[in-house]
C-alpha cells in the first residue's frame, strides 16, 4: 500500500520536530522500516510504483543475429553483450523459438 504525500509529510514533520521514530511508528500506525526508508530517500514524498522502469531494451533481431554469429555463447555472455539480465535473454530466446540443440556425438555402443 502506498501512503499519500500529505501523510508522509505529517510523519516526517513529527520526527523533525523532535519526535522519535518509534513514537511516530506507534502514533501513525506504520512500521519503523517504512519511516527509515522515507528518511533516507532522495524525495520521501514521492511514491514510486513497483514494476518495470522502462521499455524493453532487448532488440530481438539483434539477438537472432548474435545467435547466428556466436552459436556457442552462453546466456550470461549474451546478457553482458546486450546489457540486460540473463532472464531477459532467456525470455528473448524463448520468444524467438530458439532452443539449445545438443550435438550428438556417436559412441561405440550407439546404434546408427
Amino acid at each position: 500500500m502506498s501512503y499519500s504525500s500529505d501523510f508522509r509529510k505529517c510523519v516526517l514533520d513529527y520526527i523533525r520536530n523532535g519526535g522519535s521514530k518509534a513514537a511516530a511508528s506507534r502514533r501513525f500506525g506504520i512500521s519503523r522500516t517504512c519511516i527509515y526508508k522515507w528518511l533516507t530517500a532522495q524525495d520521501p514524498l514521492l511514491s514510486e510504483k513497483p514494476g518495470p522502469r522502462g521499455p524493453r531494451s532487448l532488440d530481438y533481431q539483434a539477438l537472432r543475429q548474435h545467435v547466428a554469429d556466436f552459436p556457442d555463447a552462453t546466456q550470461k555472455e549474451r546478457a553482458a553483450h546486450f546489457g540486460v539480465s540473463r532472464h531477459s535473454i532467456w525470455y528473448g530466446l524463448k520468444t524467438l523459438h530458439i532452443t539449445r540443440k545438443k550435438r550428438r556425438v556417436p559412441t561405440k555402443n550407439s546404434v546408427p
